[in-house]
């Protein structure tokens, strides 16, 4: 039976609420690393910047394909199979083992990325001891995002919320002392930051995996049909991870692709860059946390047939996850200078110029977020459905050649600047929005129909 709207809304809420403090905590986390390492200087917070976001972004890649663990272990719930929930937990954690050595390696050769692309040297300079020590907390990274995926599709997200809270605070230490030497710690630079994400993403990891062995011996889940070393048994997982790692790769490669034309056109554009990315990233995460409710939602409905109940799902979370971080990408639109200032000294050559160019963006910013945060909640809701091949398509169309192609087009062929590669990115996000919460309607209604 369809639950109420209030009460369905309320269910997501509660579900939602500690992935979305969780998501807040990591972005906080890479929030903290361009602050930290700001006070070095400009240069030195673009060096870690640039190489903490394509990091990271490769491992959001890999979150996103295991993302699929939520929707494969929320449809067994819904169906009652209660044997086929604790194998795909054991198949996602074996593939993201194999998957996050491959990214650990490219990784530890991001100079070539940097070098090929046209950095600044000195920020291609700095960025070698930073991404190198950042490589050992790829794996960590990985794991710890199919068990955050696990835990959600079992409506148990409070300790991933309070595991996250505390590696925050363990991190800012760990950061804080190993960048500048403060609390005893020595003083090791812009390396010691990536020292910090390492033993902090390992801890993390660690603590939740222990919590979810708990979890599945308390409620006495039977191993089933595990069959981690059989290939057929990773059929579902593959086929459909694979085209929901193609969105996200596509995703998160054009704003990666954006920053290092930011980087090509100088220090200060793609410092003002990672400022401006750095804030829109917290109202972001809100819609990512309310996303994941939404598909485990509508994983489960589908999973026990039941169409009213999925479609309500899919439209709460896409109004509700729209809705709430409007709101907070209006705030620093009211004080750009003040948002400088948090990752900037006043004292930097280039403070002045990186300011003005914030004060642009953020309003760009603004207008972008509201197709950004639907994008993500349609893309996932379909994702409940197991539809994912067609979004891909999709996003390629939105991403690389409105977005892509909209960028380059007004940033350097019209002369706007940064500024213009901003406004591609919106034309690309509107477009995709559009399409994929059409899709939804569409699909929601055909699928259970058939």
């Amino acid at each position: 039976m369809k639950p109420t709207a209030i009460a369905e809304t309320r269910t997501m809420t509660v579900i939602a609420l500690p992935l979305i403090f969780a998501y807040l905590a990591d972005v906080l986390m890479v929030l903290t690393t361009k602050m930290v390492v700001g006070k070095l200087g400009a240069v030195e917070m673009a060096a870690a910047g640039i190489s903490t976001d394509l990091a990271y972004q490769m491992c959001i890649v890999l979150m996103g394909f295991f993302s699929v663990v939520g929707v494969l272990v929320a449809g067994a719930r819904g169906a009652n199979r209660r044997e086929d929930i604790v194998p795909e937990l054991i198949r996602g954690l074996v593939l993201a083992g194999m998957l996050g050595l491959g990214v650990t390696f490219i990784v530890l050769n991001l100079g070539t990325v940097l070098r090929f692309t046209g950095q600044d040297a000195e920020v291609i300079r700095l960025s070698e001891s930073y991404y190198t020590g950042f490589a050992f907390a790829i794996l960590p990274i990985v794991w710890f995002g199919v068990l955050r995926s696990f835990a959600a599709a079992m409506m148990k997200t409070g300790f991933v919320l309070a595991i996250t809270v505390a590696a925050v605070a363990l991190n800012y230490v760990l950061m804080q002392g190993l960048v500048h030497g403060s609390f005893g710690l020595p003083r090791l630079g812009i390396a010691g930051a990536a020292l910090a994400w390492a033993i902090t993403m390992w801890l993390k990891a660690l603590c939740l995996g222990a919590y979810i062995f708990l979890l599945i011996r308390r409620q006495g889940l039977p191993l089933g049909r595990v069959a981690a070393a059989s290939p057929v048994a990773y059929a579902p997982l593959v086929r459909l991870g694979l085209p929901v790692a193609g969105i996200v790769a596509m995703e998160i490669g054009l704003f990666a692709v954006t920053a290092l034309l930011s980087g090509a056109m100088g220090a200060g554009q793609l410092a003002a860059f990672q400022i401006v990315m750095g804030w829109i990233s917290v109202p972001f995460v809100i819609s990512l946390g309310f996303s994941e409710s939404a598909m485990v939602r509508v994983a489960y409905f589908a999973g026990a047939s039941d169409q009213p109940a999925a479609r309500q799902a899919g439209h709460l979370g896409m109004a509700v996850g729209v809705a709430v971080p409007l709101l907070l990408v209006l705030i620093p639109v009211l004080a750009p200078e003040q948002l400088t200032g948090v990752f900037l000294d006043p004292a930097d050559p280039l403070y002045g110029q990186i300011a003005a160019l914030v004060a642009t963006l953020l309003l760009i910013g603004a207008v972008f977020q509201v197709f950004d945060s639907l994008q993500v909640i349609a893309s996932h809701v379909l994702r409940g459905l197991k539809d994912a091949v067609m979004p891909m398509v999709i996003a390629a169309i939105g991403y690389w050649v409105i977005g892509l192609g909209g960028a380059y087009v007004l940033g350097f062929a019209l002369g706007w600047g940064v500024a213009g590669l901003w406004w591609g990115l919106a034309m690309g996000l509107a477009f995709t929005a559009a399409l994929l919460a059409w899709r939804f309607e569409l699909l929601s209604r055909r699928q259970f129909s058939m």
